[in-house]
């Protein structure tokens, strides 16, 4: 129980600081991308400004037959004659900070109504080319976007009377830092979680100690009573056997035969369940036959739903094994098939099942019942819970027996379930 918890509580912490930790990391890279892209639609906005104040014709001219064409088809060489690249009409000084201007890299290409290409501005970036520019340029013509990033590229579209014009923006150091802080913060989120594991898992034991102490005080405290029990039980036990011996027996001392009982199987009960609530509470395991355990303790609940009038079906496949205590396994069998044999309906059905499926051991007991509306089976295994008067003294019960089984099912590393969907069947299914 204490391992369990400790883990929960490792498991919680490190579930908080991933959720923190993976917000601020997110968050970080999302503002960090709107300011980036913000910076570059601004710059954009200015490079628009300037392309509208620069001379009409300014940039490369696109003769008709498109970019390569031959401008003066006369030429006497033979030779195609295109017009050559000009120089920068004037410098780009629209940016506030100065140096900004001088390291900003752009080109633009303009469109007519028909989508051809009429002009290109190359003069502002070295690592693209006329041809290059419109190939870009069509693909966000074709795309229909406004604005958006094309490889290391922010692109915006603007009318400019029949004209479209398109204006790439050189981005490839703002998105080389967008991915170093994406790395960068992966990194320190990893080494981060890594260090808050370490802290989490020396001071994990430190935090759940008084509880520690608590769960084993209290396991002493249940030790220590249930031997000091044992002695005035067996006391009266015998004291009553005495008493029916000299003067026989009536409805006094049979009613404290039947409590005494009662109190010492409760007793047994809290003694097996604190030692199933410790670390390793089944040091001994090996592996048994679970077909012939389950045999075994059908053998003696045939008789009891017998003499009860009750219908107990078997269904245990042959050579089913597992590691485990044969002791608690028995101890929890028993407890299912009691459970079901007392709380069934008169001349209810009972059905034991025991099957191998795939590599784990599944164990089912079904039986009939009258409950006026569906249990509550997440309680159905709390200590001393009882359900209704069903399941009251008059039957022999004590709220524990369920309780046991389920420390024995987790023991052994396995789950216990019940289910009463209409009230009117009950199933419990262990898988181990």
């Amino acid at each position: 129980m204490l391992r369990q918890m400790r883990q929960r509580v490792i498991l919680a912490a490190m579930l908080a600081f991933f959720a923190v930790i993976l917000m601020v990391g997110v968050l970080v890279n999302i503002v960090n991308f709107g300011v980036v892209t913000s910076q570059a639609d601004e710059t954009l906005s200015a490079i628009l400004k300037f392309e509208e104040g620069r001379p009409e014709g300014s940039g490369t001219m696109m003769p008709p037959g498109g970019p390569g064409a031959a401008l003066d088809p006369n030429a006497q060489d033979g030779t195609e004659n295109k017009t050559p690249a000009t120089p920068p009409d004037r410098p780009f000084m629209e940016l506030p900070d100065m140096e900004s201007n001088y390291m900003t890299r752009f080109f633009v290409v303009r469109f007519d109504s028909a989508g051809n290409p009429v002009s290109t501005s190359v003069d502002y970036i070295a690592s693209v080319n006329e041809e290059n520019a419109i190939t870009y340029a069509e693909q966000i013509l074709q795309s229909k976007k406004v604005r958006g990033y094309l490889r290391e590229y922010r692109y915006v579209t603007d009318q400019s009377g029949d004209n479209t014009v398109v204006v790439f923006l050189n981005t490839s150091k703002e998105q080389r830092s967008m991915r170093q802080l994406l790395i960068m913060t992966v990194v320190i989120s990893c080494v981060s979680l890594l260090i808050v594991f370490v802290l989490v898992e020396i001071f994990a034991g430190r935090a759940i100690r008084p509880i520690a102490n608590n769960i084993k005080q209290q396991k002493q405290f249940i030790t220590d009573a249930s031997h000091e029990l044992k002695t005035p039980l067996t006391s009266i036990s015998t004291s009553v056997d005495v008493l029916t011996m000299e003067h026989g027996e009536d409805e006094w001392t049979d009613n404290i035969k039947k409590q005494t009982d009662r109190m010492s199987k409760l007793v047994s009960e809290l003694v097996a369940l604190s030692r199933l609530d410790e670390d390793m509470p089944l040091p001994e395991k090996e592996v048994f036959n679970l077909s012939d355990a389950a045999w075994e303790i059908a053998d003696v609940y045939q008789p009891l739903a017998k003499g009860n009038e009750k219908n107990l079906e078997l269904d245990i496949e042959e050579n089913v094994s597992l590691m485990g205590d044969r002791a608690a396994i028995l101890q929890m069998l028993s407890v299912l098939l009691d459970n079901a044999v007392r709380y069934s309906d008169p001349k209810g059905d009972i059905r034991f099942c025991v099957r191998k499926k795939k590599n784990k051991v599944s164990i089912e007991v079904f039986n009939t019942c009258q409950y006026e509306t569906p249990l509550d089976t997440d309680r159905l295994f709390d200590r001393f819970y009882r359900p209704d008067e069903s399941r009251s003294t008059k039957t022999g019960g004590n709220g524990v027996g369920l309780s046991i089984a389920k420390a024995v099912a987790v023991a052994h590393g396995g789950k216990i379930s019940a289910s009463c969907p209409s009230g009117k069947t009950m199933t419990i299914r262990v898988t181990i």
